[in-house]
């Protein structure tokens, strides 16, 4: 199996409880949905060398928020593993990217929001930083179009049209200000 593979059978998310301890798992395929459960998830902003920052349209294909502009990618750690060890896997699966200096930057970031179709999601979702250490080569299955962005230019395109961009971006980016390059 390839770095750009993941086992979709069996892929697990952790749940978690209010105060954020984890009280189990569930199937991924199975835990979004109208009555989504808690849940550990990482969300992870990439930058170039120039100090642009990579943002990513979702594949018309995905669950939730098909389409829409967000960062750099999202994923969820499996059972047991480290969160760093999931943010770079997950670079590597979505995005065919190689990291450098992946740094926790909102460790306490957590959001509920419900998109058009009902699909509620319900994380704790640390926020990482990190650099491009290789070419973006996305998988189509998960990235529809990408591009890099001046941070000013993102800031303000969220700004002016919400909607053309996932809730947990439009949310992040006023706590990663001002938005740095790890």
């Amino acid at each position: 199996m390839s770095a750009r593979t993941e086992p979709l059978l069996s892929e697990q998310v952790i749940l978690l409880s209010d105060a954020g301890d984890p009280i189990g798992v569930a199937d991924k395929r199975t835990v979004h949905s109208s009555d989504t459960p808690l849940h550990l998830a990482f969300s992870c902003h990439v930058f170039d060398e120039a100090g642009r920052i990579l943002v990513t349209r979702r594949a018309l294909s995905k669950l939730t928020w098909p389409g829409v502009w967000t960062n750099s990618f999202c994923g969820h750690p499996a059972p047991g593993e480290d969160l760093h060890d999931a943010v770079r896997r997950r670079a590597s699966t979505e995005l065919g990217l190689e990291l450098s200096d992946v740094a926790l930057a909102l460790p306490d970031f957590r959001y509920l929001a419900v998109d058009a179709s009902g699909i509620v999601e319900n994380e704790i979702c640390p926020v990482y930083t990190a650099r491009a250490a290789g070419p973006v080569e996305p998988n189509p299955d998960e990235v529809a179009e990408w591009r890099w962005a001046e941070a000013a230019e993102l800031q303000l395109a969220v700004s002016l049209t919400p909607w053309a961009f996932s809730p947990w971006l439009a949310l992040q980016l006023p706590q990663l200000e001002p938005l740095q390059p790890a």
